[in-house]
């Protein structure tokens, strides 16, 4: 039996999404666009895929989830990505954010510990043919101080701390977002926005959210 989804039900989907994301108030054009733009399904593999424009995270290989859509949305409308804008992502998972992301700036460098989830990505973004990504397999706490500084940063799994390498990487005037776990990486996680100015570094705590544990180092995969 195939779990290809119909294109018709695939729009309907899509559509009803958009919607519910302006629902929940997402008022961005540009990165409402992005999310319609990009096709979710070709993210995810196997019967899940028929649930690619449900609003809810959704397991992918090696343990991970592709973020719920919402999620997705409203940390990329916090991060106020411009069009000249050079974007790290910490954790390219199934590449779906990256994805979004270089909709809306001029490039994106994304890290990611499982090459098995990188290689995956990579050939989604080439079937998209989406040219502005930069991509390695690494450790994503250290962030890319070849490339930095950057001027907006998306960590996609759950800091006990806000890495401070991290946020010397980013621009003056440059933002973070990041989830960051309470009681040193157990409990309640909430999603933190990191401002880095002249004066020093300004924090907001935005929601709660749930995301799998950063974890340092490159994974050992068989």
């Amino acid at each position: 039996m195939s779990d290809e989804t119909p294109m018709d039900e695939i729009e309907q989907g899509k559509i009803e999404l958009i919607m519910g994301l302006r629902r929940q108030g997402i008022r961005d054009k540009r990165v409402l666009s992005a999310l319609e733009r990009v096709p979710r399904e070709k993210f995810i593999s196997g019967t899940f895929r028929k649930q690619a424009y449900e609003n809810h995270a959704l397991p992918i290989e090696c343990g991970q989830t592709i973020s719920q859509p919402y999620i997705v949305a409203y940390m990329t409308e916090q991060l106020q990505v411009g069009e000249r804008m050079k974007v790290l992502e910490i954790g390219t998972g199934s590449g779906y954010q990256a994805a979004v992301l270089a909709r809306l700036c001029r490039r994106v460098y994304t890290i990611e510990r499982y090459r098995t989830l990188l290689k995956d990505a990579l050939k989604r973004f080439e079937e998209l043919n989406i040219n502005n990504i930069t991509a390695k397999v690494g450790d994503g706490a250290q962030g890319w101080p070849e490339q930095a500084p950057f001027d907006r940063i998306i960590v996609t799994a759950a800091a006990p701390a806000v890495p401070q390498k991290l946020v010397e990487q980013l621009k003056e005037g440059g933002l973070m977002i990041v989830p960051v776990a309470a009681s040193g990486g157990r409990g309640e996680q909430k999603l933190v926005r990191i401002e880095r100015t002249g004066e020093g570094v300004k924090r907001e705590e935005l929601l709660p959210v749930r995301f799998v544990p950063l974890v340092e180092g490159v994974a050992k995969e068989s």
